[in-house]
């Protein structure tokens, strides 16, 4: 059942995420003009401050739908991707986290759960996550201390965004994957995919 769901996902997911950002079909391209481009970025612009075998450090954060959500919560029940993105109401981002909307059945047939981690405020982020039409992942503030979260992962960049960056977490809390991308693109699927297989369930 895993199989299917995965590669018919993929080859959905993979009509959105084939082409660069500004493809016609991006889901971006519904609200453009409301979209602020920040032209080609440095690709990368940090140290890593984490590696894949150690323990994902813990936080605490304000999420978009109200409260608080905190990492450790999910040790021993869910696998968790971290997935940081640079700023909302940018093009490369606006596409990346609705395409985790039509792979939500990838991430659940693999016990995982997203957290999707900016620099933005959170009235800032609700105003974005709205003109996307809803995310079904918690959208979680690392706004104050400005970029803490981001800083201790070693994804801060110094202009006080953050990375492009993606870390599955496994039940253990232990780091198995990281993939600090390119700023400028958005990352692939299939990448993600297999290290959420090599989990297992």
């Amino acid at each position: 059942m895993t199989l299917r769901i995965t590669i018919s996902t993929l080859l959905v997911a993979a009509a959105l995420w084939g082409g660069p950002a500004t493809w016609a079909g991006s889901p971006s391209r519904a609200y453009e003009g409301r979209i602020y481009d920040p032209g080609r970025l440095p690709p990368r612009d940090s140290t890593l401050e984490v590696r894949v075998g150690e323990e994902a450090p813990d936080f605490e954060l304000p999420a978009v739908s109200g409260g608080t959500a905190r990492l450790s919560r999910y040790r021993g029940s869910r696998n968790v991707v971290l997935s940081f993105v640079p700023a909302a109401w940018t093009p490369v981002c606006s596409d990346q986290w609705p395409g985790y909307n039509i792979a939500r059945e990838i991430f659940e047939a693999h016990d995982a759960v997203v957290l999707g981690i900016t620099v933005d405020n959170v009235p800032t982020l609700h105003a974005w996550t709205q003109e996307m039409g809803g995310l079904w992942f918690p959208v979680l503030s690392d706004f104050w201390p400005h970029g803490r979260v981001a800083e201790t992962y070693g994804v801060l960049r110094s202009d006080g965004t953050s990375e492009r960056a993606l870390f599955v977490i496994d039940k253990a809390g232990v780091i198995r994957y990281i993939d600090v991308h390119d700023i400028n693109d958005r990352p692939g699927l299939e990448a993600l995919v297999r290290a959420l297989e090599r989990l297992g369930r």
